[in-house]
């Protein structure tokens, strides 16, 4: 009520807003005590769980109907983490015990539905942010979200916390001949599992994680695909010498150079896996980690697609050049025909289509300005969680971070909230002086 009465007290004698609520009746406003997170994925839970614990309350708005949409919603069947689950835990809760090393795809959405149940985080959830400005003559944020039903909500808050993450929206790339393909083209996002593939000839545009793993699954199912690779790529054993290899990596780094222990990772590559560029997948000049830390271009952890490639099933070939009538064309002059195209071809931030603010967040790509790990924080009480390119341990130091910060300021406001109070009661009436 303090945060309302002093919105309320400013806005009285602002003609500026006056005259926007006249030309906005239609939209319901909502002064929220503490943080308005947008997005409950894992990065708006953790910060979520991460305030809660430190008292501070928060707002939680989702686009969609569930937590964790891109999970949920926007991910292949055969999807499980591809790190050690001792890497995956957001703060404050570890996985079950009874969890595998690697938890499949609803393993983890059950664990993060637990997670928010233990920290009773109840997302708005179809409120599809469409609008967010600082108020400089307020002092707050002013968030404008739409339902499902058209009406709007406007949410005034003193933070702001944009948990939008890195892949909010789907990339699809453009390419000659699109129209003229005439089969089906998917982004990864549209894709559940190969059955629907079983003996077309499918080509899959990207060669990431998914890209690799959409790839396995049509192999799997009889389906005959072939990959696009147009760019270098580091692929490496999922584990070795015992080891998950990101947690191998992790203890290394506490002893040796960077550069010496990606020099170790691509000597026991080439033991297991052998020279990857005699089957089409150059290695870039950078090492793997090195690389990830540069770009925030994660290197492939095989799980079993490097064989088939090697055996024929999969079949690499080099970019695109124009898609003609069931046909590619490829730079390198071949024309093969295809039944359906997969793009594995990422995701992208949203962050730019919604948030008026220039200084914090690049218009560019929608990232923080500021390189990892300074950019979860900006000016006038906005922040940022899960844009690191590093998975969900960025995650968690964000959400950490995020709720130390938000938690000073808010016992500062509320020791000179009660002195205030505390002067206003010591403060002798008038009837006292008679």
């Amino acid at each position: 009520m303090d945060c309302l009465r002093e919105i309320q007290g400013k806005q009285a004698h602002d003609p500026i807003f006056i005259e926007k609520m006249n030309t906005s009746a239609s939209w319901r406003c909502i002064c929220v005590p503490g943080p308005l997170i947008v997005g409950a994925g894992p990065s708006g839970l953790a910060t979520a769980a991460c305030l809660k614990e430190k008292g501070v309350p928060s707002v939680v708005l989702e686009r969609s109907n569930c937590i964790a949409s891109l999970w949920q919603l926007k991910t292949y069947d055969r999807l499980r983490l591809h790190l050690p689950k001792q890497f995956c835990e957001l703060p404050l809760m570890g996985f079950p015990t009874d969890f595998p090393t690697y938890p499949i795809k609803q393993q983890f959405v059950d664990y993060l539905e637990a997670y928010a149940r233990e920290f009773g985080i109840k997302p708005r959830f179809n409120e599809t942010v469409s609008q967010a400005e600082y108020d400089a003559t307020l002092g707050f944020w002013r968030v404008k979200s739409v339902g499902v039903n058209g009406k709007g909500t406007e949410y005034v808050c003193r933070w702001l916390v944009v948990a939008t993450g890195e892949n909010a929206e789907a990339v699809m790339p453009e390419m000659e001949g699109m129209g003229e393909f005439g089969g089906d083209i998917r982004h990864t996002s549209l894709y559940k599992r190969g059955e629907e593939f079983r003996g077309k000839r499918v080509l899959v545009v990207g060669c990431g994680n998914s890209g690799m793993e959409v790839c396995l699954d049509l192999c799997n199912h009889n389906a005959k695909p072939s990959l696009v690779v147009r760019d270098t790529v580091h692929v490496l054993p999922r584990e070795m010498l015992g080891r998950s290899t990101f947690g191998l990596s992790m203890w290394l780094l506490n002893w040796l150079p960077i550069r010496f222990v990606d020099r170790l990772l691509l000597i026991v590559t080439w033991l297991m896996l052998g020279d990857t560029a005699r089957i089409g997948l150059d290695r870039p000049r950078l090492g793997p980690l090195e690389l990830k830390n540069l770009s925030g271009k994660t290197p492939v952890l095989d799980v079993g697609t490097l064989a088939n490639i090697k055996s024929g099933d999969i079949k690499v070939c080099p970019s695109i050049k124009r898609l003609k009538r069931h046909a590619v064309e490829f730079v390198n002059g071949k024309t093969e025909n295809f039944d359906a195209i997969i793009l594995a071809t990422g995701y992208k931030s949203n962050v730019p289509s919604w948030l008026k603010e220039r200084e914090m967040f690049s218009e560019k790509d929608g990232y923080p300005r500021r390189p990892f790990p300074n950019g979860w924080k900006g000016e006038s009480g906005l922040y940022a969680v899960g844009f690191t390119k590093r998975g969900l341990l960025g995650t968690s130091m964000d959400a950490r971070r995020i709720a130390e910060d938000i938690e000073r300021c808010w016992k500062h406001e509320a020791k000179h909230r009660m002195a205030f109070t505390r002067s206003l009661l010591q403060q002798p009436s008038s009837d006292s002086s008679s």
